[in-house]
């Protein structure tokens, strides 16, 4: 489940005495409900995912990238949107700060700790609120949560 992801992420992100870990958050299906039209973007959010991509764009050790395959011309559309709403993605479709070591390659495929799809069995409709809650219960910037076995399946 998603908040075992997270919490697995905090803990690294103290143990290894890293600022920050990296979120990549797909769109459709996962952020905002899809309008399958090719000429406007979808705005209506699942119940939750504002409010909790908001939360997120404040913490500073979350870096939040956008993870999609819309077009050019949409994620500028998408990118302003969520400006709007107080949400903001550091990178598209990249993660430049985290480059070729010994223990990985990331020429190909960028490096991120959680990641938010509907088709890797992130579930909207659920897992949002969830996740607003843990964050809601976390105070602090940088911090292993507590386990939350309510939570992890």
């Amino acid at each position: 489940m998603i908040t075992k992801a997270i919490q697995n992420a905090f803990n690294t992100a103290q143990r290894k005495n890293w600022d920050h870990t990296y979120w990549a958050f797909d769109i459709h299906g996962t952020i905002v409900y899809p309008n399958y039209s090719a000429t406007k973007i979808p705005t209506t959010f699942y119940p939750y995912a504002k409010e909790c991509l908001q939360l997120i764009s404040g913490r500073k050790d979350v870096v939040m990238i956008l993870y999609t395959c819309s077009y050019p011309h949409e994620i500028e559309q998408y990118l302003k949107f969520f400006k709007e709403q107080g949400i903001h993605f550091r990178f598209v479709n990249q993660n430049p700060e985290v480059v070729n070591e010994a223990y990985g390659f990331y020429e190909q495929k960028f490096y991120f700790n959680v990641l938010f799809e509907d088709k890797s069995g992130f579930d909207p409709e659920q897992d949002w609120e969830k996740i607003y809650t843990m964050l809601k219960n976390n105070k602090t910037e940088a911090c292993i949560l507590p386990e939350m076995p309510a939570f992890i399946n």
